[in-house]
């Protein structure tokens, strides 16, 4: 699948490990990547975005945020999420595994039917930031050979939470940094 450009969905080849199948085989992941200039200094835009709490402020498809470890963001921070599903609402409790600031941020969220991971990247620009958002979903078990599907989906659910962050940051969407 190829990369659209930057703020649409893309597949990612990644090998997956099926049983019986010489070789496995390879299947897609669904990922969204957005950039957005702001005018926030790297420090300021980094705290803002390493704090869950403020998911829900500038994603529509996040209904609820409870901090359940922790307070603000930090290394040891841990969210529930509560998430716009087929079915209702479903709550992701994303952990804390990279915080490097003010420049790097990974939340990562598993439940029974999917892996969710998502990367911030803060860098300088002029008196402001750039700051990146990666969001990767993986179906988990054998609802992962839906992955392609869900990325159909994925990159209209990116678009509107993409439209969110770039007027929470006060920014707008630029290319990715070479």
């Amino acid at each position: 699948w190829p990369h659209p450009g930057p703020g649409r969905w893309a597949g990612v080849d990644r090998p997956v490990v099926c049983l019986g199948v010489p070789g496995g085989y390879r299947t897609t992941m669904p990922r969204y990547v957005v950039h957005v200039s702001t005018p926030m200094p790297p420090a300021e835009a980094f705290v803002y975005m390493a704090d869950l709490n403020n998911f829900a402020r500038w994603d529509p498809g996040v209904d609820d945020v409870d901090q359940v470890e922790g307070s603000g963001p930090g290394p040891e921070s841990v969210f529930d999420v509560s998430v716009k599903a087929v079915m209702g609402t479903m709550t992701l409790r994303y952990e804390t595994t990279t915080y490097e600031a003010p420049s790097l941020f990974v939340a990562r969220a598993q439940s029974t039917t999917l892996t969710s991971l998502d990367t911030i990247t803060v860098r300088p620009d002029g008196t402001g930031s750039v700051v990146g958002y990666e969001a990767e979903l993986t179906l988990n078990g054998l609802l992962r050979f839906a992955d392609p599907l869900l990325g159909l989906a994925f990159g209209r659910i990116g678009d509107r939470a993409a439209g969110g962050l770039i007027d929470a940051l006060d920014g707008e969407r630029v290319d990715p940094p070479t």
